[in-house]
């Protein structure tokens, strides 16, 4: 099983505050004979209003020294992630989670906005110091 991120657990705190129910920690995708790990998989609450939402979510934060490799990965597993999905749990939608100061740096350029236009990228930007969600981008 891989490595948590630095921010797994804060991604996990904000979801549940948001009123989601952890279901996977993590959630297993099978590709050919190997496992992939998505960091998170969640559900929910149902409510009389409305339906109970699934989504599986990969927490990345660029901290490391090599920011524009963590980027170019975080945007590979996303898209290998979500393509498996819409196969084997088209209902489940897949977001990168990622810090507000990430995606201050690199999806408020014009390259950022544009890649999230041609990839039709789902953020989840998370308050790192709260541990709440400050927005959901679809």
């Amino acid at each position: 099983m891989p490595r948590k991120d630095k921010f797994h657990d804060i991604v996990v705190h904000a979801l549940v505050k948001d009123g989601w129910t952890i279901t996977h920690d993590p959630y297993s995708i099978r590709f050919g004979k190997q496992t992939l790990f998505v960091d998170l998989g969640a559900e929910e609450s149902l409510t009389a209003e409305k339906n109970g939402r699934r989504i599986a979510v990969e927490v990345k934060n660029f901290l490391a020294k090599r920011e524009m490799a963590e980027f170019e990965r975080a945007l590979g597993q996303f898209v290998l992630y979500r393509s498996l999905l819409k196969r084997i749990e088209p209902e489940r939608t897949v977001y990168l989670a990622i810090s507000f100061a990430a995606y201050d740096e690199f999806f408020t350029i014009k390259q950022g906005t544009d890649l999230m236009i041609d990839e039709a990228l789902k953020l989840l930007v998370f308050d790192e110091i709260n541990e709440e969600i400050r927005e959901w981008i679809d």
